[in-house]
């Protein structure tokens, strides 16, 4: 395990996925990384997932997805560089989403730019 709490996270999920798991229980989490899930329920690339605050885990179901992984170093960027990024990391025009750290909370890509604003990028999922 390494410091990165949210890249651990979404490295087990990626090996769920590999190993056709549904449902995966992490052991460490932080409030970014529950943010992250949320946008990750909202775009249906999981179904539901259960805090347990008691034993500081998260119960995750993964609905359909097939890589997610943690942008790593987190480049910050412009909203005009945004389009550059989504090819480089993203397989097609509609398919995925990039999760963008901005001084607005956690956004999609497609709300920094229709918002024209920038940040870190943090990860991506499709």
């Amino acid at each position: 395990m390494s410091q990165d709490i949210v890249a651990d996270a979404l490295n087990m999920m990626r090996n769920a996925v590999k190993a056709r798991k549904e449902t995966l229980e992490i052991k460490r989490i932080s409030g970014l990384l529950i943010e992250i899930l949320k946008i990750m329920k909202q775009k249906g690339a999981i179904r539901k997932y259960k805090i347990d605050s008691k034993n500081k885990a998260v119960e995750i179901e993964i609905e359909k997805m097939f890589e997610c992984r943690a942008i790593k170093p987190r480049f910050t960027v412009k909203k005009d560089q945004i389009e550059r990024y989504r090819r480089r990391f993203l397989p097609a025009r509609d398919i995925g989403t990039i999760i963008i750290s901005t001084n607005k909370g956690l956004i999609t890509h497609e709300e920094a730019l229709e918002k024209g604003i920038g940040g870190s990028l943090l990860a991506y999922f499709y």
